[in-house]
């Protein structure tokens, strides 16, 4: 399938939210070699299972890390990471439940469909704090070693138009499960990070961030309470605080911000109130893609082409930051 994306350049503040060109700006080098880099086989990546005692919960806790296809056969190499950021229909205990977290995104696309990403990723798992594990959550999927990978959960085509907000009182942002789950796991999941900065070859100047809907508000608020630690951010379907962007513009982290047209989960309204804040503080480098055909599951596409990709292999942190001393 191939993906098409079409980005949106914001030139004007929320009020007039009128002067919006649409442009289709894919770096096509980088793709390309990108997709050129993938075997015709499945990917021989490693995926790992991480250990800890979480503060938080006060039980042991596991995490998943990737390590790409080349990582044991290349020992001068240093990878590029990811940290990925799951859904809420994924949290659990991270025990049991830890396989469930490879439903969706870019772990899933390497370890499930067997594609040869080139990053180290890491994919911790969030705990249930608000209600108790529901039957309807995402049931874990399943890797298949020989023949063709299981197929992609892309959901139906939306059936509702294009999403409206008709009563703009309605608060942009509030207090959400998502944010606060996130506030209170932010230290072991950054953690998590570091200890992967240490133990693995990766490069530190490109450390990446992207999650999806519950994962995607997580993205928002790991990049606004620590923005120099980040390449590029990457936020789907995630709500943002439209008040706290400003240390985002300040550090001027590459952003790019995915939504679904037929959203009535996260309204792609209230996602442009984030995006058109960060460009009022001065935010040099932010990119708001809406694919208009699709609901609240555009991660399905956003993941399964070469584009997101690319676009972090293009980015590097800026000099200066802290660094995490690697093996």
């Amino acid at each position: 399938m191939k993906l098409s994306i079409r980005t949106t350049s914001l030139r004007s503040s929320y009020r007039g939210l009128v002067a919006i060109g649409v442009a289709l700006t894919v770096n096509l080098a980088l793709a390309s070699s990108l997709a050129a880099a993938e075997p015709a086989g499945r990917s021989q990546g490693q995926l790992l299972r991480r250990g800890y005692d979480s503060q938080v919960t006060g039980e042991r806790r596991e995490y998943f890390v990737y390590l790409p296809t080349g990582y044991h056969t290349e020992p001068g190499k240093h990878w590029p990471v990811i940290l990925f950021l799951h859904g809420g229909g994924e949290r659990g205990d991270a025990i049991e439940d830890l396989d469930r977290i490879l439903v969706h995104g870019p772990v899933a696309e390497a370890w499930i469909q067997g594609r040869d990403l080139p990053f180290i990723m890491i994919s911790p798992q969030m705990p249930v704090f608000d209600r108790p594990r529901r039957g309807s959550d995402q049931p874990a999927p399943r890797r298949i070693e020989d023949g063709p990978p299981p197929p992609r959960r892309y959901g139906a085509r939306p059936k509702q138009p294009m999403a409206r907000v008709t009563d703009m009182s309605i608060p942009s942002y509030t207090a959400s499960a998502s944010r606060d789950s996130w506030t209170r796991m932010e230290g072991e999941v950054l953690a998590m990070v570091d200890s992967t900065l240490r133990e693995f070859r990766t490069d530190q100047d490109r450390v990446y961030l992207t999650g999806l809907s519950f994962g995607g508000a997580g993205t928002w608020h790991l990049a606004m309470a620590d923005p120099d630690r980040w390449a590029a951010i990457a936020p789907i379907c995630g709500p943002g605080d439209p008040s706290r962007v400003d240390r985002i513009a300040n550090a001027k982290t590459p952003v790019w911000v995915l939504q679904g047209g037929r959203d009535t989960v996260v309204r792609p309204e209230r996602v442009l109130e984030t995006v058109t804040a960060l460009e009022a503080a001065g935010h040099p480098d932010v990119r708001f893609t809406v694919h208009e055909d699709l609901g609240h599951n555009v991660w399905t596409r956003v993941y399964e082409g070469w584009d997101l990709y690319a676009w972090f292999l293009a980015h590097r942190r800026q000099s200066g930051a802290d660094e995490v001393e690697a093996p």
